[in-house]
């Protein structure tokens, strides 16, 4: 039985999320499909993570296993050629038994982007939040700098995240190991986040109350204060998903 594992990017403008559910198209579903047509036989894809309706990714990880003999290049070549065009494969490799995409993950990072200018061009619409009321930027570099490191980051996790019945070593804690936020362009911003695991919408949260932040609605204080409460109803709105991007999986 052979370990193969995909290296993923897509679009997720209107697909429901990554993982395969009864009702809704999702890329874990597409891919799989595809995937059973090649081999001849099921196949179950593990992904390195859940991304959200909207979300997308330049860096996806998934393995599966499979008896069938396709080389690499052959099997990216024909999912491509079955996949949607908002799904490449971008490589295919075959590693060892012990690879899980997920459990062996060591680190992720993520993107948020926004455009802040009056008017947002078209096509920048489906992968930037538009954000015009950034009128104190100066207060985010601050409330970055107080979430680097370890933390409980329970404040920014959404309900469901995980069974909180179910004792954790960890809980909510979370190391991040980079967090930054950069102009990439005229009046486009890119929030990075680096971490060793990621709570249900939590670069969501954590953009939205930083945006807060940035509006002047929410001082340096304010936001210390939210990420120790351990209570999301202290933090702010969930940023849509549309702007958010999974760049890279560590291994």
């Amino acid at each position: 039985m052979r370990n193969i594992q995909l290296t993923i990017a897509y679009d997720g403008t209107g697909y429901s999320g990554w993982q395969r559910q009864k009702n809704g198209i999702t890329i874990q579903g597409e891919i799989e499909q595809r995937l059973q047509l090649i081999t001849n036989s099921p196949i179950t894809l593990y992904g390195a993570g859940r991304t959200d309706a909207g979300v997308h990714a330049r860096g996806m990880v998934a393995n599966f296993h499979t008896e069938a003999t396709i080389p690499s290049p052959t099997l990216i070549r024909g999912l491509n050629g079955l996949l949607p065009r908002a799904i490449r494969i971008l490589d295919a490799c075959e590693v060892g038994p012990g690879f899980h995409a997920r459990f062996s993950a060591k680190s992720k990072t993520y993107t948020y982007s926004l455009f802040t200018g009056p008017i947002q061009p078209p096509m920048d619409s489906l992968y930037c939040l538009h954000f015009p009321q950034l009128t104190h930027q100066e207060r985010i570099q601050p409330c970055l700098e107080k979430i680097r490191g370890t933390h409980d980051f329970a404040s920014f996790e959404a309900s469901g995240s995980r069974n909180l019945n179910v004792a954790s070593s960890r809980g909510a804690v979370r190391t991040l190991q980079e967090a930054t936020f950069t102009q990439i362009a005229p009046k486009t911003y890119r929030f990075q986040f680096t971490a060793d695991g990621f709570l249900r919408h939590m670069v969501r949260n954590l953009v939205g109350t930083l945006l807060e932040a940035g509006k002047g609605r929410r001082s340096l204080q304010a936001f210390e204060d939210t990420l120790l409460a351990g209570k999301r109803s202290e933090a702010g709105p969930t940023a849509p998903a549309h702007g958010l991007v999974l760049e890279k999986i560590f291994y």
